[in-house]
């Protein structure tokens, strides 16, 4: 699940400007939603395997492929393939209406984007594809150790062509603090197509635990593969809002899971205590994280 870093790079094209550096405002929604044209679209239906003809295959396991919902979508380093999506991210509620959640792993940098809801191979999105704006990400996260407890990160987009905020096109999930070590929890992702080539969201319905040694849980469920690091874990999901309570995203000691046979199988999350609060103050009001 470990997609990308803000300090250690795993590719040359992992983009820069984590860490609450913002950019020089020229990069916007409309551009983004430019970018995302014909040509693209074309291009991120190419080889994309035995689903493109048949229809998407449920995963085996736990995770089921299902039509996605408007709080949850993929982000993107544009300027590569856009079937190369890296990370899930969800819309959090804001005073402002324009935040996103993911984990503090997921590099999100400079020209990159959001597309809620993403479809595979469709022109015209359904809730749009939404600039990246300004990252936060706590400057202590680490992938082991103490520093795995605080794999969370947040970030602002630009308003959409019409002057809109995000929140008021895809609602939004309510960032909660984590009520126990035991919960049922939704968790909805993207894996990435070189791990799923149906490319297409997954959703499970799991019980969490506690990871020993960390202020993180865990859940088991089959299907959550390379590119779903920074999904929303939601409690009290309502099915007809297609909404929740967030608790945690899918990141973590080791980017949020074990490696090996059983790395797509059981998923981290950490905590939501007050160390993810004070970063949504950074975020909501603009400052550049900074930690003793």
């Amino acid at each position: 699940m470990l997609a990308g870093l803000y300090v250690v790079t795993l590719a040359a094209a992992v983009p820069r400007g984590a860490g609450g550096h913002g950019r020089d405002g020229t990069w916007s929604s409309a551009e983004a939603r430019r970018f995302w044209g014909p040509s693209r679209m074309a291009a991120s239906t190419d080889d994309a395997g035995p689903d493109a003809a048949g229809g998407p295959q449920s995963i085996t396991g736990s995770a089921r492929h299902f039509e996605g919902v408007p709080t949850v979508g993929v982000l993107f380093y544009v300027g590569e393939d856009m079937r190369d999506h890296h990370c899930t991210a969800s819309v959090v509620h804001s005073p402002k209406g324009n935040l996103l959640i993911s984990a503090g792993h997921c590099g999100f940098g400079d020209d990159a984007a959001f597309v809620p809801d993403y479809r595979r191979g469709e022109r015209k999105q359904p809730y749009g594809v939404w600039a990246i704006d300004r990252t936060f990400v706590d400057p202590r996260r680490e992938d082991y150790g103490d520093g795995s407890d605080l794999d969370f990160a947040f970030a602002t987009v630009r308003p959409d062509g019409r002057g809109r905020q995000i929140e008021r096109v895809t609602g939004a999930n309510r960032l909660v603090r984590t009520p126990g070590e035991v919960n049922r929890v939704t968790v909805i992702g993207y894996p990435s197509a070189d791990s799923d080539p149906a490319d297409q969201a997954v959703r499970c319905t799991a019980m969490t635990s506690r990871l020993e040694g960390h202020r993180q849980l865990t859940m088991r469920c089959d299907g959550f593969f390379s590119g779903t690091s920074g999904s929303p874990w939601l409690i009290h999901f309502d099915e007809k809002t297609r909404t929740g309570d967030l608790i945690g995203v899918l990141g973590g000691l080791n980017g949020g899971g074990p490696d090996g046979d059983e790395s797509d199988k059981i998923s981290y999350s950490p905590l939501n205590d007050d160390e993810i609060f004070r970063l949504y103050l950074d975020a909501i009001n603009g400052r550049e994280p900074k930690r003793a």
